[in-house]
């Protein structure tokens, strides 16, 4: 099996059981539940050198490495994570994990209820970044890691990883956000809430008891993910690969006068959209971009991020992209003011690179030297 050069290589899912109750923000308890995570590298003696890295929207615990069965399935971050790259598994031991309400094997909308002996469906509570970590913290409980080097991640990743330093100070060593916010907008809400009801408008929805039905609400993820992949792009790039390019026609080509397919930005979205609703779960879109929404640690302090972020106590990288409108900039300049208001020790970089929020997980040689560097610094700390 041919592998890219510095993968981890063939890896394997595993999964712990948790019979605690792990109760809920919204008040709701899951009784027993379950947790995928994938591990890379070798954990030293000291228990020093773990990284946790936690996902965004529809991504899973499969960070890096392939699968034996599945060697075209390379992890969603395997261009970071890795023996030289830049989160380097020859010096780290690297945990991925799938949060709760995910349908990548962790507890969530498509699990059974033991209650019920039928999948959860509509009735999986609605869970919150700070409900994952609480889930995080009992992994780590349960590998005997009592302090993480770091707790990494980008966009919804890069908030668990702040609730992570706000939450649990003494159990981090350093936070690392990359094109994350503090707070959604009302323009991010609000594309969260068109996806949404686009998912629940779908005949095939059923009040998101589909499952007894045999059907997958395929027209409405559809349109979920087109909505969210044109946030994902910068305008720029979005014009460099498309523009206004005809399917399949020559520039000056005739119009078809139709509401087909026509222009090439079409096709690719559709094409996103059809490939999405292969493989992810409509109740799971909705649960994972209402924990987007509700995210916002100074909801509760005033509004005062300053106040919100005291406790952290660890060190800091915050990195952010120019043509990120989706996470701009400007979200993560708050989140470093914040943090220098009490005196933390903060590294951020602006990068400019042209391809809007998913350059977070692109080859921007800029920004791998960055991280890499970063983590060569806490390797020095931590004994890696």
């Amino acid at each position: 099996m041919l592998t890219p050069p510095a993968s981890v290589g063939t890896v394997a899912p595993q999964s712990l059981r948790f019979r605690e109750p792990l109760v809920l923000a919204s008040g709701a308890t899951l009784a027993d539940y379950h947790l995928m995570y994938e591990t890379y590298g070798t954990l030293n003696a000291a228990r020093s050198n773990a990284v946790l890295v936690c996902h965004a929207l529809n991504a899973s615990h499969h960070v890096a490495g392939v699968y034996a069965d599945d060697p075209k399935n390379f992890g969603w971050w395997d261009n970071m994570v890795g023996p030289g790259k830049p989160l380097d598994t020859n010096r780290y031991f690297v945990i991925g994990v799938n949060n709760l309400g995910s349908c990548f094997g962790s507890t969530g909308p498509m699990s059974l209820d033991p209650t019920t002996g039928k999948p959860y469906g509509a009735r999986f509570p609605v869970v919150t970044v700070e409900d994952w970590v609480e889930a995080q913290v009992r992994l780590a409980d349960a590998l005997g890691i009592e302090r993480f080097a770091a707790v990494m991640g980008g966009s919804l990743g890069g908030m668990q990883a702040i609730a992570w330093a706000t939450r649990y100070p003494a159990r981090i060593a350093h936070c690392v956000a990359i094109a994350t916010t503090p707070r959604l907008s009302a323009q991010n809400i609000a594309f969260n809430d068109v996806a949404r009801t686009a998912i629940q408008s779908d005949p095939d929805f059923h009040g998101g008891d589909y499952y007894a039905w045999g059907v997958v609400p395929k027209r409405g993820l559809r349109v979920a993910r087109m909505i969210g992949h044109i946030t994902y792009l910068s305008g720029d790039d979005m014009a460099e690969k498309f523009g206004r390019a005809l399917r399949g026609k020559a520039a000056g080509d005739a119009y078809a006068f139709g509401y087909g397919v026509e222009f090439e930005v079409e096709s690719y979205l559709r094409y996103q959209g059809d490939k999405f609703s292969e493989y992810f779960d409509a109740n799971t879109y909705l649960l994972i971009t209402r924990a987007l929404d509700y995210f916002d640690p100074a909801r509760h302090h005033g509004g005062d991020l300053a106040r919100a972020l005291a406790p952290a106590t660890c060190r800091f990288l915050l990195a952010s992209f120019t043509t990120d409108w989706r996470f701009s900039p400007e979200r993560s300049r708050e989140i470093v003011e914040a943090l220098v208001r009490n005196g933390r020790d903060v590294t951020y970089a602006e990068i400019d690179a042209p391809h809007g929020h998913d350059a977070f997980l692109l080859d921007d040689d800029r920004y791998h030297r960055m991280v890499a560097a970063y983590f060569d610094n806490v390797a020095k700390e931590v004994g890696a």
